[in-house]
């Protein structure tokens, strides 16, 4: 190798061995340089308190719903079900259809505006309680606490070499781990497919490939997001991580370190005078870093892994009740309230800014919206297509007949009676029956004839309006048609 001058030296990228080792000279003129730091294991610490109690609360609440919706009966049929194969959604007592899409583009407005909304009240409310990810993880590690012990135990356990304890372990970790990730699986997939229907099968072996691929798919989804990912779904996966400090601002609620009275940080005798030592609340011991499920330090300011799970406020509470210090050095705040010591009232006050007010309105209205839609909502639906096998003719006694197909859907749980009449030129008339019976969720396609005597309306086509009316629930529909004279 020739010599090179210092300004000549060559970079050569390599994969680190550890998370903070630093560039290594290889030769006289080449400097390896890391393009990457390797991620090491998180071990959060347990820590029980205020916001870790609601965060067992929502998980409970959510898995109660998740779990227990696609049993729950409605009738003759399962509560909530989505069948894509009938093209039909069952919502407790309500039956939608494709032609429902409206509905849920207002559900996705709905969730857009609610999301835009808790974030400028709390920051990552949604990301720290409800979140399938933070709720899944939560469910994970307290298996692996089951099994494997404390965090302590983990941690010396995953250093030390295998043995019979350490498989037998692990084993039973990872039995639970896939217990419940296959019957999450099994559950999703029950909300497209009746939940009873699809357990009779399986417990027959008689799954479709299908039905088969879907369930492991999400439960390996589950298994591998919340056993071994974690964090990385949060810190790099979720989009929202990245935006979110668009929705923030200074009266945004979120996990805050009161900076001010917390430094300088430093060890000391629980008896001794902090301010004689010139130390702050602070004691360093570190369990606000312990605890993180992203492992991050909240002690240096908000950063974007921080999901405001509200677990280093807890175990800050705890360590400041040991040392007899006031609560709140870790907290639910703002930054202009940390930084101008406000109360909690006018914390509040400017939490409930303009902006938080105008998000409220907004989905207040399409909440408001949405309730009266579907209150009002007819509980049938009609198409109307011109029948292209029939081309507009005349018929015996001289008339003129257009044949269209009307597709009349029945929105409703129990057996409907429609009556078919059109209007639009003179003389117009119905020839088929115009009086049609569906049972309950059903759609039927509908020949209907329409005649009008010669002469009574011009060569060319002419709108006319096809009225169906249900017998027996309220509700009337008009359908625009085109009827063609021939010339």
């Amino acid at each position: 190798m020739q010599d090179k001058a210092p300004s000549e030296k060559k970079v050569i990228p390599i994969v680190p061995q550890a998370a903070a080792e630093p560039p290594v000279a290889a030769g006289d003129d080449d400097v390896m340089v890391s393009l990457y730091q390797a991620q090491k294991t998180i071990y959060p610490r347990s820590v029980s308190g205020f916001f870790s109690n609601w965060r067992w609360v929502m998980v409970w609440i959510t898995q109660l719903v998740f779990y227990g919706l696609p049993w729950l009966e409605w009738g003759q049929r399962q509560a909530v079900l989505f069948d894509l194969g009938a093209r039909r959604f069952y919502i407790f007592g309500l039956v939608l259809y494709p032609q429902d899409f409206i509905y849920l583009t207002g559900l996705l407005v709905i969730s857009a505006l609610s999301l835009f909304l808790f974030t400028a009240v709390a920051g990552r409310l949604w990301c720290g309680y409800a979140c399938p990810q933070t709720v899944y993880t939560e469910m994970f590690l307290w298996m692996e606490k089951l099994t494997e012990g404390d965090r302590a135990a983990r941690m010396r356990r995953d250093a030390g070499p295998w043995n019979a304890e350490k498989i037998a372990r692990k084993s039973s970790k990872h039995f639970l781990w896939l217990a419940v990730a296959f019957w999450t699986g099994f559950t999703f997939v029950g909300y497209f497919i009746p939940m009873r229907q699809m357990s009779s099968v399986f417990m027959t072996d008689q799954m479709s490939a299908l039905e088969t691929f879907w369930v492991f798919f999400y439960g390996f989804a589950t298994y591998g997001n919340a056993g071994f990912m974690r964090e990385q779904v949060c810190k790099y996966m979720c989009p929202y991580a990245r935006f979110q400090s668009a929705m923030f601002d200074k009266d945004t609620l979120i996990v805050a370190y009161d900076k001010e009275r917390g430094e300088p940080r430093g060890a000391r005798s629980k008896k001794a005078d902090p301010t004689a030592l010139n130390l702050g609340a602070c004691i360093d011991c570190s369990l606000c870093v312990q605890v993180c499920p992203t492992g991050i330090d909240i002690r240096n300011g908000l950063q974007y892994e921080c999901i405001g799970c509200g677990a280093c406020a807890d175990v800050c509470d705890t360590v400041m009740d040991k040392v007899g210090y006031p609560r709140g050095l870790v907290k639910y705040s703002t930054e202009n309230a940390v930084a101008q010591h406000w109360t909690r009232a006018q914390t509040w006050r400017h939490v409930l800014r303009p902006r938080v007010l105008i998000y409220s309105a907004i989905l207040g209205s399409v909440v408001l919206a949405m309730v009266v839609s579907l209150a009002t909502r007819i509980p049938f639906k009609v198409d109307v297509v011109r029948d292209r096998g029939v081309l507009a003719r005349e018929v015996e006694g001289g008339k003129i007949e257009n044949v269209f197909r009307l597709q009349v859907m029945n929105a409703t749980e129990s057996t409907q009676r429609f009556r078919i009449t059109v209007q639009g030129i003179p003389g117009m008339v119905i020839m088929s029956d115009a009086d049609v019976t569906l049972e309950s969720t059903l759609s039927r396609w509908v020949p209907v004839n329409v005649q009008i005597p010669f002469g009574a309306a011009e060569p060319g086509s002419h709108p006319i309006h096809f009225e169906i009316t249900a017998q027996d629930v309220p509700g009337k529909l008009s359908e625009k048609a085109v009827f063609i004279v021939p010339r």
